[in-house]
């Protein structure tokens, strides 16, 4: 099993909604478990053994970020979409732009990228994983900042591939 296909798998499930899926082949065992539920199902659990009171406190305080989120991210699709191309974060992690500390950037904006191009690192379970760039184009505008934690299908970059 190769990056892509578990790539893949990781966007499979984290559309499905499902909270945690393990997969088990002759060489490989994957579990992949999405962060969101695994952190409700903690906090609906707990709620009911300290009383009701403090259970709507603690279910509003999760789904008021998630509202937010989309409602930040859904204006910036639709109003550049039909211009730019957006590079997404194919899984959740930390988004780094740089290889290590002591290096530049990968991209910058207005740096010509090419499919294959590596345009960022994503950090999940301590594996630093390199997203390459799916499209040729120029990078107009960088939508994360560095060391930030970004969800799966997160925009990234904002690409004009005239």
């Amino acid at each position: 099993m190769d990056i892509k296909e578990i790539q893949n798998l990781i966007k499979f499930v984290a559309k499905s909604g499902a909270s945690e899926v393990k997969l088990e082949m002759e060489d490989v065992k994957i579990t992949i478990r999405t962060g969101s539920g695994k952190t409700e199902t903690t906090i609906v659990q707990a709620a009911p053994m300290q009383g009701l009171p403090q259970m709507p406190a603690q279910q509003h305080a999760p789904s008021a970020p998630v509202a937010v989120a989309e409602q930040v991210a859904a204006p910036v699709s639709d109003n550049d979409d039909s211009k730019f191309i957006t590079i997404k974060s194919p899984i959740i992690g930390t988004f780094y732009r740089k290889p290590s500390p002591d290096k530049p950037n990968f991209v910058e904006v207005g740096t010509e990228v090419k499919v294959g191009d590596t345009v960022c690192v994503i950090e999940a379970m301590k594996l630093f994983n390199e997203i390459e760039s799916e499209i040729s184009g120029k990078i107009v505008k960088v939508l994360v900042d560095d060391s930030s934690p970004v969800e799966f299908d997160q925009p990234l970059f904002l690409v004009d591939p005239s």
